[in-house]
């Protein structure tokens, strides 16, 4: 008798014309990923596969990778006075892995955009791991290399033939890293130096990245000299960003004599750019921080997100 009433009951509702009660699992591919694409990245790799195996499937679709955002996440570490200048708990670094390896996994080499905090010190192993699983990188935003060595950079650079992009420290002895950069990156156009931009970056870049399109190098310290060999030797280049730098007249002399304006040579060097982007104004709190700080600005000690913004739109994050 139960029985009979059920079917009854099912009859009904199928002559009323309803559609009848469909499975989560059994929605449409195309409509699920664009509901995850709200969804932040913790939900997406820890929460989401877990609801059934077509919604782990459809958490590896590409519209979902193409960009690998990070700057949420920091290192738990403690700065040193000798390099490389921080160290990280093995509890931080192991974390790190875990996600990078289910971020990776999900992504099935798709991701063209990766980008990492300030304060997330990504070693020589999990570089190497990110290389070798994105090998379609056409953008790379990692403010801190303390972590990493040269040569591990230089293997990661030329696996990553299609990047275009690239936002990285000032380090010492640069040639290596930017002369692998000319070498395997043919397409490479873009790139913001948080940090010194001297004389022996400056001419690596006019040695190795003749045909760089943007540069960026706001916020530092930047010699009068440095910027005549970008302005002079950096043929290709269409904008340059130096806002809120603090330009000297020569590293060497000192005290250091800041200019307090562009002269005219700079100027004329300039102005076949298509932008020239600056900022050396006394009212203008991003340069007294730059001032305060002595060119080195230390982002820890403001806003939040203040890092990741840059008056060149497409290297801001």
């Amino acid at each position: 008798m139960e029985f009979q009433k059920k079917r009854k009951i099912e009859a009904v509702v199928m002559e009323k014309g309803d559609s009848p009660v469909r499975r989560w699992e059994d929605l449409d591919i195309n409509i699920l990923v664009t509901i995850l694409l709200s969804f932040d990245l913790f939900q997406l790799i820890y929460a989401i596969p877990q609801v059934c195996r077509a919604w782990r499937l459809a958490c590896c679709d590409p519209l979902l990778w193409k960009t690998l955002d990070l700057s949420v996440l920091q290192s738990n570490f403690i700065r040193l006075p000798m390099k490389p200048y921080v160290y990280v708990d093995s509890a931080s670094q192991e974390k790190l892995t875990g996600l990078l390896n289910i971020c990776l996994n999900l992504s099935r080499g798709n991701i063209q955009t990766l980008i990492f905090h300030p304060n997330l010190y990504v070693n020589d192993n999990q570089l190497t791991s990110a290389a070798e699983r994105c090998p379609r990188l056409k953008r790379l935003v990692m403010p801190s290399w303390n972590k990493i060595k040269k040569r591990t950079m230089c293997r990661a650079i030329h696996i990553w033939k299609d990047i275009e992009s690239l936002t990285m420290p000032s380090i010492n002895n640069p040639a290596r890293v930017i002369e692998e950069i000319g070498r395997s990156c043919q397409k490479f156009s873009a790139l913001k130096v948080m940090g010194t931009c001297d004389m022996m970056f400056a001419s690596a870049l006019a040695s190795f990245l003749p045909n760089l399109e943007v540069l960026s190098v706001r916020c530092t310290v930047l010699s009068k000299p440095a910027l005549a060999i970008i302005l002079d030797e950096l043929k290709k280049l269409k904008v340059l960003n130096i806002s809120h730098c603090i330009i000297i007249e020569d590293p060497p002399l000192e005290p250091m004599r800041i200019q307090t304006k562009l002269d005219e040579s700079i100027l004329e060097k300039a102005s076949r750019l298509d932008k020239f982007l600056t900022c050396m104004s006394d009212s203008c709190i991003m340069c007294q921080r730059t001032l305060n700080d002595e060119g080195f600005i230390r982002w820890y000690k403001y806003e939040e997100d203040l890092w990741k913004v840059d008056e060149v739109k497409s290297l801001a994050v």
